[in-house]
């Protein structure tokens, strides 16, 4: 067994995007110098985190298809190599980042790399399924990287939703997802890399709460009161697929507060009390999802009850301010 420390592609750069002029940032270079020393001298594997999403979302001017395998995007030409996406690019880079640490032979695991599905503009199923069948064609023809060209030792991220994952990075944190938080398939993937038009095996058994949700109650809502309920709503459950380009972007004022409410009313485990907020909600057992929007049901957990109480005050969620959630309705 094999021990490593997992790295975010981060820790080296290249100063004009070729993968040859690739080396270890140098505010972290000492420390990763050593570490690279340490893996090399108990013949230990170098870990990485690839996620060429998160091209586009830091660079408004990356170009779409350079995410992707389909070989459709610019084609960028260094040392007698070429490259046509992102990853093998990235992937190069660090190689050459350990051969200037003079590192020629230490192997690389890829240890996470996907493509999320909701909470910005360019994380959708649609995007994420290209990137997921590019990928396994990849893999399945077992061929590396210009440098690398030997086949790749590479990890998915990740297997179902995280509602309660920190959002500090971004909204998409919560939907990397293969399958939804129920263990229902998201897109359409080939494990095999055929090429299949099929559909991962869902989840079986899964038993949901009773077909009720939480919704607003227009006889006794008032829009100017609701600031803060929505600020509470949306901090102790997942409001992240209402933001800009995402699944629930298009709803009206009254629908995202709903979705909002209904959201902490599941976390909650469907309790009564959390379907109140000083009056402004009500249970109904009408489906209140709405076109694509999905207003979700939740599952039987084994897990435990770990609801919180019901304190709601005024008070200020400066992330969500900080996102423009309410601002936005």
């Amino acid at each position: 067994m094999k021990a490593t420390i997992p790295q975010n592609a981060e820790v080296y750069e290249s100063a004009n995007d070729k993968p040859s002029e690739g080396d270890f940032r140098s505010d972290v270079k000492q420390i990763m110098l050593d570490i690279v020393k340490f893996f090399h001298d108990n013949d230990l594997p170098f870990t990485v985190n690839i996620y060429p999403f998160l091209s586009l979302y830091l660079n408004q001017h990356f170009p779409v298809e350079y995410a992707f395998f389909d070989g459709n995007g610019q084609t960028i030409p260094d040392n007698g190599k070429n490259y046509d996406n992102v990853f093998d690019a990235n992937y190069d880079t660090l190689v050459y980042a350990l051969n200037k640490a003079g590192i020629k032979d230490m192997k690389i695991i890829v240890g996470e790399v996907g493509w999320p599905t909701d909470g910005h503009k360019y994380a959708t199923p649609k995007l994420a399924e290209k990137f997921y069948a590019g990928l396994m064609k990849r893999l399945a023809k077992d061929v590396g990287t210009p440098l690398r060209p030997e086949k790749l030792e590479v990890y998915l991220f990740g297997l179902l939703d995280e509602d309660m994952k920190s959002i500090l990075p971004g909204p998409f944190e919560r939907h990397w997802g293969i399958f939804r938080y129920d263990g229902t398939p998201k897109f359409m993937l080939d494990f095999t890399g055929q090429g299949r038009k099929i559909v991962p095996v869902a989840a079986k058994g899964v038993q949901y709460l009773d077909k009720q949700w939480c919704v607003v109650n227009k006889d006794t809502i008032n829009l100017d009161e609701v600031g803060p309920d929505l600020d509470y709503a949306c901090y102790h459950g997942d409001c992240t697929a209402m933001l800009y380009g995402s699944t629930c972007s298009n709803l009206d004022k009254i629908q995202n507060i709903s979705y909002a409410f209904n959201m902490f009313f599941q976390i909650q485990g469907q309790d009564v009390r959390a379907c109140d907020f000083r009056g402004s909600a009500m249970i109904t057992k009408n489906n209140a999802s709405v076109g694509s929007c999905l207003f979700p049901i939740q599952i039987v957990s084994g897990s435990g009850d770990f609801r919180i109480s019901y304190v709601f005050g005024r008070f200020i969620v400066a992330g969500l301010i900080l996102l423009g959630l309410v601002a936005a309705i």
